[in-house]
């Protein structure tokens, strides 16, 4: 048996053990223990209030608002998700330095190094003894840089379409705020109309439910006509059908309105009445106006914007992939291999590497791919400025729509409170019967709460009008300030939209029309059509 055979044999053990460990140290599935949960849940639980201030007054529109810009998760997650953005163009840009390496090497083996020669004229061996030419233990160190211009070019273009998709990320987290805030509105006037309509409710439903009791008790009796008391039950039932439905929507308001403001969800604390005042400014502003802010200050176009400048920067960097690679490199080394006689030495090299075939070939399959790519964003950013357009006369119109609908119940509201007040009147004198009374009451409760839905309607509708324009409180920093500071600056914004004071200062030129706009886009569309037939073709 040879030698290698026998150092194999030895060797071949530790290989096994080593395989083995490496085995065991993967380790099996770990489901979660219940314990484990419910102690992290609970400190979760914790930490949900930890930070919240406590409300201890009536709680406004106003300061709902700040509270959710201020503590709901979801909004924190479109921060989080902006600074992600950020922090990786940040890291991005150092790619743009040359590469600086610190390198040091252990070598060691069980025997010299040892080599023969041959005579490079004759063929023949050399007679002289083998040489050792390096220690059997040695260490090297090396200290370099090296640079790519191909890596420069390609790290260039990332840092581009990094710093676009921090930017994109801002506009996600400005239609997160719009949605959040719009939730916010729709949710506080139903928990406005549960605060004020709730005991009046329950109070129907417990005279509801004794008048019921009465009749029952009068046809048991037989006091009355039974064909009389079941219609007479029926509609009481019908009634309290209704009641009990308004209170099942009443009851999950304030539910809702504490999760997005992050408020204690036994909701324990007080509403204040609301202004019912709506601002009309809409119905007269110019539609140049609010197409020329929606233009400029849209989120979804905005960010189609974006989407266009990364296909631009993708189509360059996928043509500069083709180019030859030119590095640069430096490096300073050092060896204690006695057998050396410079064991310090520097070292410089320059290369150019070229894909002769592939390059050339995919150069044209490539430059259409990039073309494609642009037209395409830009096709989806001329659709995104016809949808804008749309939304901005669809919001203006369910705008109106809303505050109709609004007045009319409203007007609907104050006939049944007259007629209330005058069954009262009736009841007293003994002339109403219970049925009369809880029927106008469930009437009333129906008009009231349609009423305060109305007014959730309209809220959604400005908040999907000021979507659409762009107009938003726009606060940096927000969950850095204290409540009341973001509830001023809250209330200041919702002031401004209240005085129509929406508009940003616009060049002359920027002023766009419906009409030049959806010109604009069949053109652009036609050249977009133009320019992909040909690369169709191939």
């Amino acid at each position: 048996m040879s030698d290698f055979v026998r150092r194999a044999f030895r060797v071949a053990p530790l290989v096994v053990a080593g395989a083995l460990l490496s085995g065991c140290v993967t380790s099996p599935p770990s489901p979660l223990r219940s314990d484990e949960i419910s102690k992290t849940s609970a400190q979760d639980i914790k930490r949900l209030y930890a930070e919240v201030e406590p409300l201890d007054h009536p709680l406004t529109l106003d300061e709902a608002i700040a509270r959710a810009l201020k503590y709901n998760l979801d909004a924190r997650v479109r921060v989080m998700e902006q600074a992600m953005a950020l922090d990786q163009w940040d890291v991005g840009r150092y790619d743009l330095l040359p590469k600086v390496v610190a390198d040091a090497g252990y070598t060691s083996r069980n025997n010299y190094l040892i080599t023969r020669s041959t005579n490079s004229i004759t063929g023949e061996p050399d007679l002289a003894a083998p040489y050792i030419s390096s220690d059997r233990i040695s260490m090297q160190e090396d200290l370099g840089f090296t640079w790519s211009l191909l890596d420069f070019g390609q790290s260039y273009y990332s840092g581009k379409i990094n710093s676009d998709r921090v930017l994109i990320a801002e506009e996600h987290r400005r239609k997160a705020e719009y949605q959040l805030i719009a939730d916010v509105r729709t949710a506080f006037w139903r928990a406005a109309s549960a605060q004020r309509l709730q005991a009046t409710v329950q109070t129907a439903i417990k005279e509801a439910e004794s008048a019921l009791s009465l009749s029952r008790k009068s046809q048991s009796e037989r006091l009355a006509n039974p064909l009389e008391a079941l219609r007479y039950q029926r509609q009481l039932l019908e009634n309290l059908r209704l009641l009990e439905q308004v209170n099942q929507e009443l009851s999950s308001a304030r539910i809702d309105l504490a999760s997005l403001t992050r408020l204690p969800l036994s909701g324990d604390f007080l509403i204040a009445e609301p202004s019912s005042e709506i601002s009309l400014w809409w119905q007269t502003a110019s539609v140049d106006q609010l197409e020329s802010q929606a233009i400029a200050k849209n989120a979804d176009l905005r960010e189609s914007f974006y989407d266009v400048r990364i296909a631009q920067a993708e189509a360059h960097r996928g043509l500069l992939k083709l180019f030859p690679g030119l590095s640069f490199s430096y490096a300073v080394h050092h060896s204690n291999d006695s057998y050396l006689i410079n064991n310090v030495w520097n070292g410089a090299g320059i290369s150019l590497s070229v894909d002769m075939l592939q390059g050339l070939m995919r150069i044209p399959a490539q430059k259409r791919m990039g073309e494609a790519g642009v037209a395409t964003a830009d096709a989806q950013r001329l659709a995104t400025t016809m949808s804008v357009l749309a939304q901005v006369h669809l919001a203006r119109l369910a705008l109106s729509d809303a505050y109709r609908q609004y007045r009319r119940a409203d007007e609907i509201w104050n006939v049944d409170e007259k007629i209330v007040t005058e069954v009262d009147h009736r009841s007293a004198a003994q002339v109403e019967t219970p049925l009369d009374r809880v029927a106008n009451e469930t009437s009333t409760i129906l008009s009231e709460l349609r009423r305060y839905q109305a007014m959730a309607l309209v809220q959604a509708a400005e908040s999907r009008l000021q979507a659409t324009l762009g107009v938003n409180p726009d606060i940096k920093g927000a969950s850095n300030m204290s409540v009341a500071d973001l509830t001023h600056q809250v209330s200041a914004s919702l002031e401004r939209w209240e005085r129509g004071e929406v508009f940003d200062p616009l060049p002359a030129d920027a002023t766009v029309s419906s009409t030049t706009a959806s010109q604009g886009i069949v053109l652009s569309q036609s050249r977009l059509l133009d320019k992909a037939a040909p690369a169709a073709a191939h």
